[in-house]
């Protein structure tokens, strides 16, 4: 297991993110088991990967409204800070991650970088010449401008990553 991707998951558990790493043939059983209905999602941009039949692709704002799960591709991720990069798409992946109780990011363990150096190499070279802008996203959200934390105040209360490992 390469290291960046056990960082990766120690980084993640320690902001209470499960992830769980598989083959590309798993990743609908992995989604299936993260996801709480009724769930939504964005394609994966992968040949050998698929979704779970219950998860509706490409949603209405109507089914987004209504989803209490996301699915998402993430574009990459940075292992000590358990963030993921979300890329902005035209298919609306920013609003099925934000939208919902729960995000469940699909991404590649090849596409985990050490630390924010890295990172910063890639949001130049992949996400303003591929997407233009991405969220980073570490962790369920939370704020405490009002006294007490409280998860899911801007966008989902949970989140688990699904590391794909070819």
């Amino acid at each position: 297991m390469p290291t960046d991707t056990r960082s990766l998951e120690q980084s993640l558990a320690s902001l209470n993110v499960e992830s769980r790493r598989v083959a590309p043939c798993k990743v609908a059983d992995a989604v299936a088991a993260f996801a709480a209905d009724p769930a939504v999602a964005v394609h994966l941009d992968r040949d050998n990967a698929s979704l779970p039949d219950s998860v509706t692709v490409d949603p209405t704002p109507v089914e987004l409204k209504d989803a209490t799960t996301g699915v998402t591709p993430a574009a990459f991720a940075v292992a000590d800070y358990g963030s993921v990069v979300l890329p902005t798409t035209a298919a609306g992946s920013e609003l099925v991650s934000l939208h919902v109780d729960r995000h469940v990011a699909v991404l590649d363990a090849a596409d985990v970088v050490s630390d924010m150096e890295s990172a910063f190499e890639r949001f130049g070279r992949d996400i303003s010449n591929r997407y233009g802008s991405a969220v980073l996203a570490t962790g369920p959200s939370a704020t405490a401008d009002m006294g007490a934390l409280v998860k899911g105040a801007h966008g989902p209360s949970e989140v688990r990553v699904v590391i794909v490992e070819d």
